[in-house]
């Protein structure tokens, strides 16, 4: 397909006991003016706050749900394979990532010029200095992850970790993603990248939030998804 084909673009959004944020984020999807048709598609993970409630009453979008919690992985593999559109999207439930970039991050596949795109989270200026202080540990993983990829498959991405990742449709077909953690991405993009895919990076704001107000991401996982950038440069697949 060329990128003068492309018709609609598949936005998929996993929610796990999103209910304070679901209504609002599927709002700003809706809202952002885009040259394609817009699929907007809610994986609800299993949730007992309501989420796929208010999920359900909300016009105009398709509702996945899962009946248990598979992963932040498990609920974006059902949203692909739902997904018709000829680019696909995925978006956080929270609130951290503001859809009004979309635009900026369509515009290099539509012109033809990558066939994944990724966020690189740029925070509020007056935030920078506190979330490297009081967030040193998230940044160091984030810094360490980077790295070690770029070094092990031969990229320069600024970073991998930010909810925004953007696809041709067709550069995902057939990709077999085994983890349905939070490391989907991390094993999907090092498989892309084995591939030989045209992967790019695009600024985008980032407002984050804390443990309190729902963040579920642990230093734990931190570890997890080392392990899967180091095994998938070496394992077949």
């Amino acid at each position: 397909m060329t990128h003068c084909d492309m018709q609609k673009l598949s936005i998929i959004i996993p929610a796990y006991n999103e209910a304070q944020t679901i209504e609002e984020t599927v709002r700003r999807v809706k809202a952002v003016p885009l040259v394609l048709e817009k699929e907007i598609i809610v994986v609800d993970d299993g949730s007992g706050d309501g989420t796929r409630e208010i999920a359900g009453r909300i016009p105009g979008i398709v509702v996945v749900l899962h009946e248990e919690n598979r992963g932040k992985g498990g609920a974006v593999k059902s949203g692909i394979r739902r997904a018709t559109g000829d680019v696909i999207l995925v978006q956080d439930a929270d609130l951290e990532y503001d859809p009004a970039e979309y635009p900026a991050l369509v515009a290099p596949i539509i012109a033809g010029e990558a066939d994944v795109v990724m966020g690189v989270r740029i925070p509020p200026e007056r935030d920078a200095r506190r979330r490297k202080s009081l967030y040193w540990l998230s940044w160091l993983g984030n810094h360490v992850i980077t790295q070690t990829t770029n070094w092990l498959y031969w990229h320069n991405a600024r970073e991998y970790e930010a909810c925004y990742k953007v696809f041709r449709r067709e550069t995902v077909q057939g990709i077999d993603v085994r983890t349905d953690d939070f490391d989907f991405d991390n094993e999907l993009i090092c498989k892309l990248l084995r591939r030989g895919k045209r992967i790019v990076d695009v600024p985008v704001r980032y407002n984050p939030r804390n443990y309190e107000k729902g963040k579920k991401i642990r230093w734990h996982h931190g570890f997890k998804i080392l392990w899967t950038i180091v095994k998938w440069r070496f394992l077949p697949f």
